[in-house]
């Protein structure tokens, strides 16, 4: 077309027509991540919290989600509630679901 530019001509491309398969083994092989690193450790956790919960018996030293510390004075079965101690004279009501931690006995004393 003009005298001193060439056309530029677009080259054909290479037959690459096996994309979507590959593209199958990236997501099967992100799921698989997905899985192995968030969904099954946060599974193992609310499983161990469950039986945690439900194993909460009168007199166990007991750590809640607030940072207190007491002894489970009385358990509440169809409530879902618990009483706790925190000393001689504060008694508390809290959710089962509100402990964290079930404590060794005497750590209130070693405290």
């Amino acid at each position: 077309m003009s005298l001193f530019i060439s056309n530029a001509y677009a080259q054909d491309v290479g037959g690459s027509s096996s994309g979507g398969f590959e593209m199958l083994i990236m997501l099967g092989v992100f799921g698989l991540i997905f899985y192995f690193m968030l969904y099954r450790p946060q599974a193992k956790r609310v499983k161990e919290h469950k039986n945690l919960v439900t194993s909460l018996s009168k007199g166990d030293e007991v750590l809640t989600q607030g940072g207190m510390l007491g002894k489970i004075v009385k358990v509440s079965d169809e409530k879902d509630f618990i009483e706790i101690a925190l000393n001689d004279s504060t008694n508390i009501v809290i959710q089962k679901s509100a402990v964290s931690a079930v404590l060794p006995k005497g750590t209130m004393k070693a405290i």
